[in-house]
Parts: C-alpha cells; sequence; structure tokens
C-alpha cells in the first residue's frame, strides 16, 4: 500500500489528559487496511480513537480523512464509530435505534434493518425496546450497523465485548469483508483476533 496515497492521516498528535496520553503521534492508514490500536490500560487507545471520531480534541497536531479535516461533514460522513458504550436510546426499538445509528451514513429500508439484526442473532428482536435489552444484545444492535453502513472509515472501541465466539466470528468476518472492498478499519480490543493481515500499532 506504500505506493498509494493514506486514507486516515495523523501528524504529530498529542494529548494531554491531566499527564501526557499521546505525545507526537503520527500515522497513516490505506485503503483495505485492519488496525488493532493495542497498548496498557491508560494508554490513550480509547482517546485516539474519540479523536479520529471527531468527538474529542486534541492539543496539537493534524487529522484527515481522504484530505478532509476532522469535523467536516465529509469527514464525518466517512465514518462509523462504535464507543465502549452502546449508543442506544431505551425509549427506541431496536430498529429504531439502528436507523438512527447510521443515518448520516445512509437511509436503508426497513428490510435492510431487519436483515442486520437477524445477521447478529437479533431477529424478532426488531420491535423490542432498548430498555428491555441485555447488556450483549445491546452491543449487538449497534454492531448490526456494520451490515449497512457506507462509511468507509469503522472505529471500533471493544467491539467484541459481550460476544461469544459465534458473535466474534461473524464480526471479524464482516470487518474483512469491508476491509477486502477498500474499506478501512481501527479496533481496539483486548481479545483476541483472528483478522488476517491485521496491522498493528502499539501506545
Amino acid at each position: 500500500m506504500s505506493g498509494s496515497e493514506p486514507i486516515l492521516e495523523i501528524e504529530d498528535i498529542t494529548v494531554v489528559r491531566g499527564k501526557p496520553l499521546l505525545d507526537g503521534v503520527s500515522w497513516r492508514v490505506h485503503s483495505g487496511e485492519h488496525w488493532a490500536v493495542l497498548g496498557a490500560n491508560g494508554s490513550g487507545k480509547t482517546s485516539l480513537l474519540k479523536i479520529l471520531a471527531g468527538l474529542n480534541s486534541a492539543e496539537s497536531g493534524k487529522l484527515s480523512i481522504n484530505n478532509n479535516k476532522v469535523g467536516s461533514y465529509d469527514y464525518q460522513s466517512d465514518i462509523f464509530y462504535l464507543g465502549h458504550l452502546p449508543a442506544l436510546s431505551p425509549e427506541l426499538h431496536c430498529k429504531e435505534n439502528l436507523d438512527y445509528l447510521t443515518q448520516l451514513n445512509n437511509r436503508s429500508s426497513d428490510l435492510e434493518l431487519s436483515e442486520a439484526l437477524t445477521n447478529v442473532g437479533l431477529k424478532n428482536f426488531e420491535y423490542e425496546y432498548a430498555a428491555n435489552l441485555s447488556a450483549g444484545q445491546k452491543r449487538r444492535v449497534v454492531l448490526s450497523a456494520l451490515f449497512i453502513t457506507q462509511a468507509k472509515v469503522w472505529l471500533l472501541d471493544e467491539p467484541f465485548t459481550a460476544l461469544d465466539s459465534d458473535g466474534i466470528n461473524v464480526i471479524e468476518a464482516q470487518i474483512t469483508k469491508h476491509c477486502n472492498n477498500n474499506g478501512i478499519c481501527v479496533l481496539t480490543t483486548h481479545q483476541e483476533c483472528n483478522l488476517p493481515g491485521l496491522r498493528i500499532l502499539t501506545l
């Protein structure tokens, strides 16, 4: 990939949260690459993903996706971000939550939403309210967005949390498919990954 232009690029990113978390980090990610960001607790893994998602700011440095600056509409519409905690509204049912999660990147049909939920083992849960779901089910609702989002860059913070081995295999297969189609995935995880060609950024 060294001969192609990077899709995601950060230059000299510095983050201080009481103490320095990231100090002059530079990094380039090309189409088709998937990366795991590794490091000890408190090393800045989640902070880096939140900065890439445009949710937090760095003290200094530059950040772009497809040469679009962080915070711009084109930048944000290229991103699907999964945080450490499921971002679901308890008063909405599964299908409504999924539609809301993906509306920045694309509008999905009722059938597409149902099929995405079925892919993660939530068939017949379309109209179950998020307030009634277990932690694992909430996680799967969010992860079902990976089957319909058209965002090029996936930022996944601990995506395998609360999933069984079958659930992990399903998500790994979808990440692989996305990257084979020239997408990008950046994830953090404390669990072993079986993603072929996974690259590592250690903080």
